[in-house]
């Protein structure tokens, strides 16, 4: 089974009524590592509902949590904010500056700012959850019974805690942050308790209260989510290992919420995601890839099939080069193929039928459209790559699809992966070994780095060429023929022709290149360069 269908099996154990929980909060920018979160969450919904359970995903927006430093990306005027929470604090300009303005005629915070990309990717990816921001959460008086029960019992929590998680609490630990005087959660002691109010003194020497009915403070992270499981119904929340852990926040969790009164979720840990050379990626360090970045350069369905085809244990490396090429290739293959058909074969090991189930599986959980299976394009992403450089009008890489893969008129998902394609090009995550820069003349450079014997292919080359087909197959077989007559090995043929058609050692597969060029031109560039050759002076 898919992971997501043995997901949708332990829910069904545990009934019909389900809503999956993931959260994220939004202190820079969202990246690719935070869509796995929330696609694996949105996975377990489809294959709940696919199972027939009634199951909806709910994200969490933890903007009541606090602007923890003044990361690179901000200017110095919000250290005056730190501690502050991200709902309640404005949003930055294009400068990093506290945008007040906006902030205190729209209401637009520092969360919201980060947040509204995310949701834009996510609409893109075709995942719409239902928003639940902590902060009006807090402030509606959502999180006042659980902090109550902690509240009135601190030392329960606390045996909890240092229990569970092997670690002390200091002496003047409490379960509730409150609010200081300029309303930062950092440098504040408690001081007392009666219900509702929690006595206060603050880094500045100003002594208050704050209301728990009113929101004002919050919980530690440990006892906020457990609280928010209860008042949300949440039944399942996939988390990162760091949650995950043995005596992580999970595991006081179950017991926190069961000490609230109801039971925890059902778990799935998964495993970061990095950015390939640079580790895991961090909004804070600025090390990532953000969903709206990587949505312009492949589709949605690619991204989604990243996620449905890992296994949650299982570590992505992302990589926007040649994995990304690979990646998407694979998902062209596989979309290719009718896996019911095969799967229909009795002969079939239970290895092979596992991964055609489970690769079906992905691919269905790839669409982002629930029903709407991504069909195959037919052209891999390596030659619409090659057709990109080459032809720089998109007719012309049509033209050229019409004549190769009988292409009787682009799809509206071949137009969407032109597009994103010149983007990708055009970006710096594109794979040098990939880009293709053939010659308009000679490069002097190139063939001066030739060995003599191998300058007679160029003289070969013409004629070789000139006798062939102008197809894959026909430049190949003329590559071969113009060895044959200079009695020179394949490899150094090939060493010329990248001198002469590229400009360089070596490159990607040149025939199908070539194929895609003018002839007359690539001929012309041929004669120009064998004439080169022949005014060179003989060295020594």
């Amino acid at each position: 089974m898919h992971w997501s269908d043995v997901m949708a099996q332990r829910l069904a154990e545990r009934g019909q009524n389900h809503i999956v929980a993931t959260g994220i909060t939004p202190s820079g920018e969202f990246h690719i590592g935070h869509l796995r979160e929330i696609l694996t969450g949105d996975m377990i919904v489809r294959a709940a509902q696919k199972a027939g359970l009634n199951a909806e995903l709910v994200f969490v927006v933890d903007n009541a949590d606090p602007l923890r430093k003044v990361y690179p990306f901000l200017s110095d005027d919000y250290h005056a904010l730190i501690g502050h929470q991200l709902g309640s604090i404005p949003a930055p300009d294009a400068n990093g500056h506290p945008d007040w303005s906006r902030f205190e005629n729209e209401g637009w915070s520092y969360g919201d700012h980060f947040l509204a990309p995310f949701l834009d990717a996510l609409a893109q990816i075709g995942v719409e959850p239902k928003l639940l921001p902590n902060l009006e959460a807090y402030q509606s008086g959502k999180f006042a019974a659980a902090t109550k029960r902690a509240c009135d019992e601190p030392g329960a929590i606390r045996e909890i805690i240092e229990r569970v998680s092997g670690r002390e609490l200091s002496e003047d630990w409490f379960p509730w942050q409150p609010l200081d005087s300029k309303g930062s959660l950092d440098g504040v002691v408690v001081t007392g308790y009666e219900y509702p109010m929690v006595h206060w003194r603050d880094a500045h020497g100003i002594e208050g209260v704050s209301d728990i009915t009113k929101g004002e403070g919050k919980l530690p992270w440990r006892l906020d989510w457990p609280a928010k499981w209860g008042f949300n119904g949440i039944t399942c929340e996939p988390f990162g290992k760091d949650h995950g852990a043995a005596g992580g926040s999970y595991d006081t969790g179950k017991e926190i919420a069961r000490f609230f009164g109801h039971e925890p979720p059902t778990p799935l840990t998964y495993e970061w995601i990095s950015l390939r050379g640079q580790g895991a990626m961090s909004s804070s360090t600025g090390n990532t890839v953000g969903p709206i970045e990587a949505l312009e350069l492949v589709p949605p369905e690619i991204l989604r099939y990243l996620i449905a085809n890992s296994k949650p244990n299982k570590a992505i490396e992302f990589d926007t080069g040649m994995g990304l090429v690979n990646l998407a290739d694979d998902f062209e293959r596989w979309s290719s193929r009718d896996l019911q058909e095969e799967l229909s074969d009795s002969s079939l090991s239970r290895r092979q039928r596992v991964q055609l189930e489970d690769t079906e599986t992905a691919l269905a959980l790839a669409s982002p459209k629930v029903g709407n299976a991504v069909s195959a394009t037919s052209v891999s992403f390596r030659h619409l790559a090659l057709l990109a450089q080459i032809k720089t009008e998109d007719v012309e890489v049509w033209r050229s699809l019409a004549a190769s893969h009988d292409l009787e008129e682009p799809t509206v998902e071949l137009h969407d992966r032109l597009r994103r394609m010149r983007n990708w090009i055009a970006s710096p995550h594109f794979p040098d070994e990939m880009r293709i820069s053939v010659r308009k003349t000679p490069s002097e450079e190139a063939l001066a780095d030739l060995e003599a014997e191998h300058l007679q292919v160029i003289n070969c080359l013409h004629k070789a060429l000139s006798n062939q087909p102008w197809t894959n197959e026909g430049i190949t077989a003329a590559f071969k023929a113009a060895a044959e007559s200079s009695s020179t090995g394949m490899r150094q043929v090939y060493r010329v022709c990248y001198a002469v058609f590229m400009g360089k050692e070596r490159g990607p597969r040149l025939a199908p290149i070539l194929a895609n060029c003018d002839r007359t031109e690539m001929l012309d560039l041929v004669v120009a360069c064998s004439n080169m050759v022949e005014r060179k002076p003989a060295s020594g």
